[in-house]
């Protein structure tokens, strides 16, 4: 790994084998192996949070909750501003851990530590926010108030797409309003999302007690969300593991903020600008692999330039190279993991056999999948109904805009979309009448904002959002208050 600072960062002899929980300790549940996926090569070894661990962790951030939520703003500022600084100063050892734990190429590791210092920043105004409202009292004379608490110990579980930031996106605001974390990262990525996230809030002095790493599997998973301490779950990945999560929140009775999978169209009018809708089309469905959920699962493209466009989505794809990562001049890398690999063939395939056409790619090489683009794609085919997660676009044509909504509605998702055209209000006109939480007008379908309410409608969510305002809500519960007038 690169050196910040004259020295390894952070330096594996503190965390190697480990968990956070009030420094680095032993493990319950022993070790595991982290792979770069580019290379097979060994990385690291983590400390695997048992139950056992889980238990601990939370009734020691329980007992931390009263003091970190009895702090004043200013002081949890304080830590969130030198997180800030600690992260930018050691971006050059996040970048790289990024790229190899991953497989994304440097711009995507520089993406993430870009966002996750937005995420950082932004929570640090939320810190300040007013904290209530003084309501009407419904007797004279009498004072009746309502204002924000924390809910308490957050369980937060966290994808492999892009560790680093969907640990900020809820562990910054979470924080910032006195809340204590228990953080659960992937098991593919547990130094980027999780290793990397504790050292730097140790340098930034945050209390102990107050943030636990418990790197593990679905069984640790389970283990946060089921944990008698935890009163509220932000989990970001999966539909399925999603709805696992929902089942135990609810038998807790726990709030639960779940950000999960999409099956995104870009839909491109017969007026649009053809070549830029192409380049957000390409953009949106091969960056970094594909592996996003905001990815664009569907081109829906007119039927009076969808040649015109598919022949430039597949220029541009031919023009991706694809290897490792580190590698000057790589575009995509590997994908993460044999498993995705075999996803992705799979639907690729099933396609095919079906009657879509492969115009480019479509070949696996390892975990290696170039750039591929399919056409003729029909309703009975799965590169139209499953979420992918991997470099393919599958062009769908449509002759009217009622055809176009109907085809971008056929889906239990509703993340995001993104609609083209070179007349702004009659693409937002369509774009009203696509479900989804998300969408763009001329661009890409991958977009993400730190003051932006993040997440979707159907299967994509549970209507809950997480970013700007909305962590307010997410993070926080109403408390009322009366007190009689002067007798």
């Amino acid at each position: 790994m690169s050196v910040d600072g004259g020295r390894t960062w952070p330096d594996a002899a503190e965390w190697a084998g480990k968990i956070y929980s009030e420094g680095w300790r032993a493990a319950e549940g022993g070790t595991r192996r982290v792979v770069e996926p580019a290379t097979g090569d060994l990385l690291a070894e983590v400390g695997v949070a048992a139950p056992s661990d889980v238990e601990r962790a939370g009734a020691r951030a329980a007992r931390a909750a009263s003091e970190w939520a009895a702090a004043t703003a200013s002081d949890r500022v304080d830590v969130l501003i030198r997180a800030e600084r600690v992260l930018r100063e050691r971006s050059g050892s996040v970048r790289e851990w990024i790229v190899r734990e991953t497989g994304g190429v440097p711009a995507k590791g520089d993406y993430e530590i870009t966002a996750g210092l937005a995420q950082l920043r932004h929570a640090i105004g939320i810190a300040s926010q007013p904290p209530g409202e003084v309501l009407v009292p419904q007797v004279s004379g009498g004072t009746s108030l309502a204002w924000r608490v924390p809910v308490g110990v957050v369980g937060v579980i966290t994808p492999w797409n892009a560790p680093l930031l969907f640990a900020m996106r809820a562990l910054a605001p979470a924080l910032a309003l006195g809340n204590t974390v228990l953080l659960k990262p992937d098991p593919l990525t547990p130094v980027s999302g999780g290793v990397l996230v504790a050292q730097l809030f140790a340098e930034a002095g945050l209390p102990g007690g107050v943030l636990h790493v418990l790197p593990g599997d679905a069984a640790t998973g389970r283990a946060v969300a089921a944990d008698r301490h935890v009163a509220m779950i932000s989990f970001t990945g999966s539909t399925g593991a999603g709805r696992e999560v929902a089942r135990i929140a609810g038998e807790g009775l726990k709030r639960a903020s779940l950000e999960l999978g999409g099956k995104n169209s870009i839909v491109v009018l017969e007026d649009a600008d053809v070549e830029a809708a192409a380049a957000a089309g390409a953009m949106s469905s091969f960056g970094y692999q594909g592996q996003a959920c905001v990815a664009a699962g569907r081109h829906v493209v007119h039927a009076d330039v969808v040649e015109e466009y598919t022949e430039a989505l597949v220029r541009l794809a031919k023009a991706l190279p694809v290897g490792d990562p580190r590698d000057e001049g790589v575009a995509l890398g590997p994908v993460i993991s044999e498993r995705q690999a075999a996803r992705i063939a799979r639907i690729v395939d099933e396609s095919v056999d079906a009657g879509a056409r492969v115009l480019t790619g479509g070949t696996r090489a390892g975990l290696f999948y170039p750039p591929t683009v399919l056409d003729r794609v029909d309703r009975s085919m799965p590169a139209f109904h499953e979420e992918i997660f991997g470099p393919v676009a599958p062009v769908v044509p449509f002759r009217s805009e009622d055809e176009a909504v109907e085809i971008a509605n056929d889906t239990a998702y509703g993340l995001t979309a993104a609609v083209h055209s070179r007349s702004v209000p009659r693409a937002t006109t369509l774009a009203q009448r696509l479900r989804t939480g998300m969408i763009h007008i001329n661009d890409v379908s991958a977009k993400d904002a730190a003051n932006a309410p993040f997440g979707g409608m159907g299967i994509s969510g549970n209507t809950s959002r997480i970013g700007g305002t909305a962590s307010l809500e997410a993070f926080t519960q109403w408390r009322w208050m009366t007190a009689p007038g002067p007798s």
